[in-house]
Parts: C-alpha cells; sequence; structure tokens
C-alpha cells in the first residue's frame, strides 16, 4: 500500500507541474506568437537548454529510429518537426541517432528558433552539439507551420513530426488545425509518414484525422505512461 501511495503522489505531482506550466498559458490564444516567444527565456535555467510538452526524445525513439531505418538509402532521411519550440526532439534526432539523419525544426516564434540556433552553435558559452553521426545535419528556421512553402517543397519529408501543435491550434479552432494537417502532408513525400504526439483521446482525434487524410492510412499507438500520464501517437501513412 506504501508503494502505490508514493506511485500515487508522484503522479499527482507531475499531473500538478503540467497543469502549473499550461496555467502560464491559460490567459492567452495559443496561436499568439508573444505568448510563446515569452516562455524560451523562463526555461534556460535547465541544464539541457530544451523544455518539452508532453514528454522528449528519449520517449519518443523507440519509435522514431525503425521508422528512420526504413527509409530510403541514397541520402539521409528529411526529417521535419512543425511547431518544434525548444523541444528536445530535433537535438536529440541529431545528436542520439546512429543513422544519418537531416532534421529540420520549424516555430514561429524567432526567439524560440534563435534559443535553438544558439543551442546547436555553443553560444552563452555552451558547447556546440556533435551529431550521433557524420553525415546527420540540423537547421532551425521561422515558419509558419500552416504555410510551409517559404521552407518546405512538396514532397521533401520522409518524416513529419508534432508534438502539440495541432493541441495548440485546435483550441481555437479546428480550421487551424486541418490547415496544419494539410501543410504536413502536403510535405511529406510517398511513403512518407506524419506522427502527431498527443495526449487527446483516439475518439476525439482519429475521426479528425481520418476526416483530413483522406487517401492515408491513420492508426494509433498508444504511449506510456510517463509520469503518470498515457499519451498517443497517431501515424499518417502514405504508400510508396
Amino acid at each position: 500500500m506504501a508503494a502505490l501511495r508514493r506511485t500515487l503522489h508522484l503522479a499527482s505531482l507531475a499531473a500538478g507541474a503540467r497543469r502549473a506550466v499550461a496555467g502560464s498559458l491559460a490567459g492567452g490564444c495559443l496561436a499568439d506568437r508573444r505568448l510563446w516567444d515569452k516562455l524560451p527565456a523562463q526555461r534556460r535555467q535547465g541544464s539541457a537548454g530544451t523544455f518539452d510538452w508532453f514528454f522528449g526524445y528519449e520517449e519518443a525513439q523507440g519509435l522514431l529510429l525503425p521508422l528512420l531505418q526504413e527509409a530510403p538509402a541514397a541520402c539521409p532521411p528529411r526529417v521535419l518537426d512543425v511547431g518544434c519550440g525548444t523541444s528536445s526532439l530535433c537535438t536529440g534526432l541529431y545528436t542520439k541517432c546512429p543513422h544519418p539523419v537531416d532534421v529540420l525544426g520549424v516555430d514561429f516564434s524567432p526567439v524560440a528558433v534563435a534559443h535553438m540556433n544558439s543551442l546547436l552553435e555553443g553560444g552563452q558559452g555552451q558547447t556546440p552539439l556533435c551529431p550521433g553521426h557524420p553525415a546527420s545535419r540540423l537547421h532551425f528556421m521561422q515558419a509558419n507551420a500552416q504555410n510551409l512553402q517559404p521552407v518546405a517543397s512538396s514532397g521533401s519529408f520522409h518524416l513529419v513530426l508534432d508534438k502539440g501543435t495541432w493541441d495548440a491550434l485546435a483550441r481555437g479552432g479546428l480550421p487551424g488545425a486541418y490547415q496544419l494537417l494539410s501543410e504536413c502532408l502536403r510535405v511529406l513525400s510517398p511513403g512518407g509518414t506524419l506522427i502527431q504526439f498527443s495526449d487527446e483521446d483516439p475518439d476525439v482525434r482519429l475521426p479528425c484525422l481520418e476526416q483530413g487524410s483522406q487517401g492515408w492510412t491513420v492508426s494509433v499507438q498508444e504511449l506510456g505512461p510517463f509520469g503518470g500520464i498515457t499519451y498517443f501517437a497517431y501515424l499518417v501513412q502514405g504508400s510508396n
């Protein structure tokens, strides 16, 4: 019983911390860039220089690495993280993936992009990030995930990652979320995969993805629990 009480207590603390961070956003529109511009400066005290909603690269790598192994061997697979913020997904893929990868993180917050470029290049007295494979590359650019035309041509990415970006846009209405989905599918190569990471229940998310991804295969995998919370990976996949 003592062990059970401790487990429940830890889960409660994790959920409480998550609510506290989310509470700092509750007063604003999650599609407002100014809101996200304020956040990186509040998180720089973290030793890794990154901050993750939901979870980070370590929890996602078991799903990501097999997909990258399946990529065509002619050149490093291109990976796009939409709404990357200051997440560890991009940096984790770059520094820890044993296979060559070409990673691009985009975010509409210039503050977040500047922070991640500084982390990559070793700014503010930090050590520059080293790739896990000599052929791997990592870039960060400012871009609107609902209009990726300036940074991404059609069919140019093997893997597109969305960790919480649909969730943020959907708070302002589903049309914005569907525009995000449309852009993600546009930039996917034939046979590519879009992964949406979320804590939203499949009964809610799957019908939306099926409606907006006609002609694609939609599936879901359960992840976790991490910190007492169960998450979901929603996969939208094409055929070669």
